[in-house]
């Protein structure tokens, strides 16, 4: 059905969109993405080939290699053993000899670890060795120490380092071509210091051709950290076949998988990985001139001065501009932020001693005047709403539950976008653009959350006429377990405030020209300043005002995404078909695999929103602000309601993301995180005015989350701490507490935003979940241990509480278990322990009447009122 529509949908209505697009968008194509910078000079003035090279205790080490004595086409390759180390102190660089190497060697693989590089194999003019040694330097001087040795001799190879594995793959078994291989192997960082080759690890080989010169790297690919081998070279029937092909093996399903082919040949050159997603090949050669060494010699061009970019995510590639000068079979390696690409050979037979710096560089662009004054004109305006309901704030009943006069549909509207979040807004898009849509099935169970929430959750509330949802454990257990909830939620939320903000400000940076800091400063001061002022009314409006920003500006930036895929809409849906985006489910049993399994998602999905809507203080003071129950149960419904068609927007944006730069794969940038795909095509992408707007909306996702984190916590605050203990002597004096308490709330929360900015987390998405689940799955296993159990005592209860909590640290700490779980993990363990301790203890006897979904309460009486 959709291949029949998509044409006609295509004809009639993108081309207006694509005129828009073509005429406002930003487009760098062409841009060079690196910056070359030349550093001191080899002391070896012919410069080497083939040299190990990496660092250890910031100093650079260049090892080994050959070269051709001048005039190189009568003189013989030589093979050279010493070892320069390049420092640098107070911003200056300088060589310091740093000894010789056990015999002259060049053209084996080197790897930078923790206890120093990694040299393994290599060849001289008699042999290729299977020798492995680690090269450390001390400060003054380079030790060599014997290693396991490969399985067999190898050269004219190349390793990489994942995690606490180093991979050799391909390679010459022998000095002639004809002996490459496609063998891989492995070797844990632990077994460093043994003596034994068996120590290697055989891993399956390549599928592909054997060869060698072939360029190896690690990098992410949107999942987990893979290893790439791209390109080479190899001997068949005495005749050189030249590759392009690319291959991704992954390490934890022990597979190899065919990738897009390299845009030409790619051969004895250097890859390494760039930010969280690209591959840079800083230097390589191709076959042109390949027969014709001996015919130019010194007229020959040299190779091909051109870096290429490919992206591990999109599977593309793009030119990455043009090299001063391309450096073939040497190490490159990263070193002082930026990559080092150490001499090497610029044409057949002659090297250079030339180093060069290599930093990728981020395009930028203005973010226009228009841009500015849309954003300006939202941000004046949420403030403008927290003077508004000022005036309306009267007593703490006001300031905490709008004096129950919301209407449903604004309730509705703000429980949605409390629980969607600026997370959401680009941590959805994000993970379904390097990804696929597994995670969309936990946001569909929200309308089964929802009937918990109606008939279970919501009588219970409103029965007890609760202003925070911790009076209901009071009721139930008793006081301690109700300041234990209380003081858990408050940590939670000023901590969920610092890791909205961060975050966001990150995502920020890259679509706006503040820096993450200022970015935080903004949404912390403005939250601040309305929701001190206009409490929950203040808080519930501006959600609603937000809620329609972000669906708009959503929609507004999926039909411009779709608009610039090549193909438009039928374009859309088959790259992303072929690429199995739209994939649902992962079915397998593993909860620690990054392809989350379709079991993790739905059981974890369940247990979040069921703790959501039962135990979380921000979502349940929404109950008690509309006037009668039966139009809480609305809200509830239109927030289950907005959640799938916005899940569908929301996924749907990451899957044209992908779509989108694979068409345009020169316009991605190799400085930016996964999570800044949106805001980068923000940025660069969107016309002038409609870009603020859509800026607005990641803005009002945060604040949304922000302000209302501010408003639930003061209330839980005054509510559960202040009045028991009976600190403030009137009315007034709790509405000027809790004003200032959510002062100091955001004042916290904005502080620890400024501090938790860390631009290494790989999924917004994945943190936000494990935050969620360290706190949550405690406070809904209180909630299901006082509806669900009439057995459970105060004391029981608490213990409950506090091994969950134990548990949920551990595994935060020590375990690799999806993050998704944690709140599924949380409730088991609160309600199990606390269950079966209180069946090991006095039972309570506490009038249960009403407390419990056991007993069959009365019914609430409701005023007619409505809206």
């Amino acid at each position: 059905m959709s291949n029949l529509l998509a044409p006609n949908l295509q004809s009639r209505y993108f081309p207006v969109f694509i005129f828009v697009f073509s005429a406002f968008s930003s487009a760098c194509m062409g841009e060079d993405r690196l910056k070359w910078t030349e550093l001191p000079p080899l002391p070896n003035q012919l410069g080497v080939a083939g040299p190990f090279a990496g660092v250890h205790q910031n100093g650079l080490i260049v090892a080994g290699g050959a070269n051709f004595p001048r005039p190189v086409w009568k003189n013989s390759k030589q093979w050279v053993d010493q070892i320069h180390v390049l420092t640098k102190q107070d911003g200056q660089y300088q060589w310091r000899d740093g000894g010789s190497l056990p015999r002259p060697i060049a053209y084996g693989a080197s790897v930078s670890t923790p206890e120093g590089v990694l040299c393994i194999g290599g060849n001289d003019a008699q042999q290729t060795y299977r020798d492995v040694f680690l090269l450390r330097w001390d400060g003054q001087q380079v030790s060599a120490t014997p290693g396991p040795p490969l399985p067999s001799p190898c050269s004219y190879v190349q390793a990489a380092l994942i995690d606490q594995t180093v991979y050799v793959t391909c390679g010459q078994k022998e000095l002639g071509l004809y002996s490459a291989t496609n063998q891989l192997w492995a070797l844990d960082l632990a077994n460093l210091s043994a003596t034994d080759s068996n120590v290697w690890q055989p891993l399956p080989a390549l599928p592909g051709p054997t060869r060698a010169f072939a360029l190896v790297t690690g990098q992410h690919d949107g999942f987990r950290d893979c290893l790439y081998v791209i390109g080479g070279r190899r001997q068949e029937a005495g005749k050189t076949q030249f590759l392009r092909d690319v291959w991704r093996y992954e390490p934890i399903s022990r597979q190899w998988k065919q990738r897009r082919d390299a845009p030409r040949v790619v051969m004895a050159g250097e890859a390494i990985g760039s930010g969280q997603s690209h591959i840079l090949v800083v230097g390589s050669a191709d076959e042109s001139n390949f027969d014709k060494s001996d015919e130019l010699q010194d007229d020959h061009p040299g190779f091909p001065r051109e870096a290429l970019s490919y992206h591990t995510i999109t599977d593309a590639w793009s030119t990455a501009g043009e090299t001063p000068e391309n450096l073939v079979t040497t190490t490159a390696v990263r070193w002082d932020g930026a990559i080092i690409l150490p001499s090497g050979e610029v044409r057949p037979r002659v090297r250079s001693p030339h180093v060069w710096r290599i930093e990728t560089v981020s395009s930028t662009a203005s973010f226009g005047t228009l841009n500015y004054l849309v954003l300006l004109v939202y941000l004046t305006g949420m403030v403008g709403v927290g003077v508004y309901f000022a005036r309306m704030n009267k007593n703490t009943d006001d300031f905490f539950r709008g004096g129950m006069r919301i209407p449903w549909w604004a309730a509705g509207c703000s429980i949605f976008a409390t629980m969607l979040s600026s997370l959401t807004f680009t941590g959805l898009p994000s993970k379904a653009y390097a990804q696929d849509w597994a995670f969309a099935l936990g946001n569909f169970a929200i309308p089964l959350v929802a009937i918990l929430a109606v008939y279970g959750a919501l009588p219970f509330y409103r029965r007890i006429d609760a202003t925070s949802a911790y009076e209901y454990l009071e009721k139930r257990f008793g006081r301690s377990v109700r300041m234990f909830a209380s003081a858990s939620f408050a940590l939670f939320h000023t901590f969920r405030m610092g890791v909205v903000m961060s975050l966001t400000g990150l995502a920020l940076a890259i679509a706006t020209p503040l820096t993450p800091a200022q970015s935080v400063l903004l949404m912390g001061v403005l939250s601040i300043l309305y929701c001190t002022l206009g409490g929950i009314e203040a808080v519930i409006w501006t959600d609603t005002i937000q809620t329609f920003v972000l669906l708009g500006g959503a929609v507004l930036a999926l039909s411009l995404l779709i608009a610039g895929v090549d193909g438009g809409v039928s374009g859309f849906l088959s790259i992303a078909t072929a690429e199995s985006k739209f994939n649902l489910a992962n079915l397998h049993w593993d909860a620690t695999d990054t392809q989350t399994a379709l079991w993790v998602v739905v059981i974890g999905a369940i247990a979040q929103n069921v703790s959501s809507y039962t135990a979380d203080q921000a979502v349940v003071q929404r109950y008690m602000t509309t006037p009668t129950q039966s139009l809480a149960a609305r809200s509830i419904w239109t927030n289950a309601v907005l959640a799938v068609p916005a899940t569908i927007l929301f996924f749907g944006i990451g899957t044209a993301l992908h779509a989108y730069y694979q068409s345009h794969p020169e316009k991605l940038d190799p400085t930016i995180t996964t999570d800044q795909i949106f805001p980068l095509f923000i940025a660069r992408e969107i016309p002038a005015g409609l870009a603020g707007l859509i800026v607005a909306g990641i803005f009002a996702a945060a604040q949304s989350t922000v302000s209302t984190s501010m408003n639930s916590t003061a209330t839980a605050v005054v509510t559960d701490f202040l009045r028991p203990l009976r600190i403030c002597r009137s009315e007034q004096g709790y509405l000027n507490a809790a004003r200032l308490c959510t002062l100091l709330i955001g004042v916290a929360g904005t502080s620890l935003g400024l501090m938790f900015a860390d631009p290494s987390i790989r999924s917004l998405f994945d943190a936000f979940m494990q935050v969620i689940g360290l706190f949550m799955g405690v406070l809904g296993g209180l909630f299901l241990l006082g509806a669900l159990t009439r057995r459970t005592t105060e004391a029981g209860a608490m213990i409950g509480a506090l091994v969950g909590a134990g548990v949920m640290f551990s595994l935060w700490k020590y375990s690799s278990v999806s993050g998704y779980l944690f709140t599924a993990i949380g409730i088991t363990v609160c309600f199990v322990v606390g269950y079966l301790a209180s069946c090991c203890l006095p039972p309570g006897e506490k009038n249960l009447a009403g407390l419990t979904l056991i007993d069959n309460p009365p019914p609430v009486s409701e005023s007619p009122t409505a809206y």
